[in-house]
């Protein structure tokens, strides 16, 4: 998997060596300008976008983002508690299943929630009209789009949505009586032709239901802020949804809001020889990067070489894998020295672990503009031993 990053941008002019390590650095500035770019989108397509908390939830900046944006999709009720504790608008919710228990509290929340399956339906139906709170079903299109199978929701098995042959079945025995919206989510950091391939792809189904539903939610997977995305046929596109089916269009991209605002700050710690230089450093794959072992990808470094010494960059964790990848110095680099990897802000921060007792990043938000630097949190032995008892 190809790492999306446009560049190094106003990190390039970043001193590492003013924020602890390992650290996560977040530019209000880049947030700011993303938001702006999806603000704009809304007004154009009468779209209403809202935050994936799953890619990225820090709460230091939810009043940014609910200044520009529509609102937020969560995945579960700690997440639902979070929007409502800190982020304003809509509240989408919507989760594989859920626990019986935590239904009536989810939908005292919720504005819309959504079932992966007639029988979830059918068990928050009842508590859902009692709260208000509007009911969603989940599609699995089956159109396979995304570069790895771990994260496309439509791979063959896939246990999110239900399948579009057996939703025409339950259309045709009315099913859609106790259904508001529409949901589906196929995409994974993508531009605009995989939706088109989506839409196309759902709409006899949207055809069959049509006037059964009053909104219509398209997931997220947007990279709606890349510097190429097609943003204008994406407004002809969503406009064209609306009107046709009479319904409120809703994008809950993820990625798109925190794209290239952050950097992953670490440090090198000792260089070995083994088949080559290797490198570790006190920022770990396994514990604060899990999509580089998982998709896998190749982070890009901050500043990297065009040519020098090759070094392979690993975590200090003890697992054998743990290892970020192949990277060029100008030089061998040395004990001490800083790196940072780009645009980290995103499904970085929110997978973070203390596997090993490694030390969780530290959080710090910059202001590129300004260039005022404050370390909002940093973290102790105390937290990692309040994780178990």
């Amino acid at each position: 998997m190809e790492t999306k990053t446009a560049g190094a941008g106003r990190f390039t002019d970043f001193d590492l060596n003013a924020v602890p390590s390992p650290c996560f650095v977040i530019d209000t500035q880049k947030i700011a300008e993303n938001l702006a770019t999806l603000a704009a989108i809304q007004n154009k397509a009468d779209v209403r976008i809202l935050l994936a908390l799953k890619a990225f939830s820090l709460w230091s900046v939810a009043d940014m983002i609910s200044g520009s944006l529509s609102g937020c999709c969560a995945s579960g009720l700690w997440e639902a508690r979070l929007a409502r504790q800190y982020y304003g608008g809509i509240l989408s919710t919507f989760s594989p299943a859920y626990k019986q228990s935590e239904l009536d509290t989810l939908c005292s929340l919720s504005d819309h929630l959504i079932a992966n399956s007639p029988a979830q339906l059918q068990n928050m139906i009842q508590i859902a009209l009692a709260h208000q709170t509007q009911t969603g079903l989940r599609l699995n299109p089956g159109l396979v789009l995304g570069e790895v199978d771990m994260y496309d929701p439509s791979a063959p098995g896939s246990r999110l949505g239900m399948p579009l042959d057996q939703f025409e079945r339950f259309v045709a025995k009315g099913g859609m009586a106790d259904i508001d919206g529409l949901h589906m989510h196929s995409l994974c950091e993508q531009g605009y032709q995989p939706l088109a391939a989506l839409v196309e792809q759902i709409r006899p189904a949207l055809d069959m239901a049509s006037g059964a539903f009053s909104w219509l939610n398209l997931g997220g997977g947007h990279m709606l802020t890349h510097p190429d995305y097609d943003t204008a046929s994406l407004t002809a596109l969503l406009t064209e949804l609306a009107e046709t089916y009479q319904a409120q269009i809703y994008l809950e991209p993820g990625t798109a809001i925190a794209f290239d605002a952050g950097i992953l700050v670490g440090e090198i710690l000792d260089v070995i020889d083994n088949d080559g230089a290797v490198a570790i450093t006190d920022i770990s794959a396994t514990c604060h990067m899990p999509d580089v072992l998982e998709a896998p990808y190749r982070p890009a470094l901050l500043g990297e070489a065009e040519a020098g010494v090759e070094v392979a960059l690993g975590g200090p964790s003890c697992l054998a894998g743990d290892r970020i990848g192949s990277y060029q110095f100008a030089d061998r680099p040395q004990a001490g020295q800083r790196i940072a990897f780009l645009d980290q802000a995103h499904y970085s921060m929110v997978k973070t672990t203390s596997f090993n007792g490694v030390m969780l990043p530290s959080i710090a938000l910059w202001d590129s503009q300004a260039d005022s630097l404050n370390i909002i949190r940093q973290f102790d032995y105390e937290d990692f031993r309040g994780r178990l008892s």
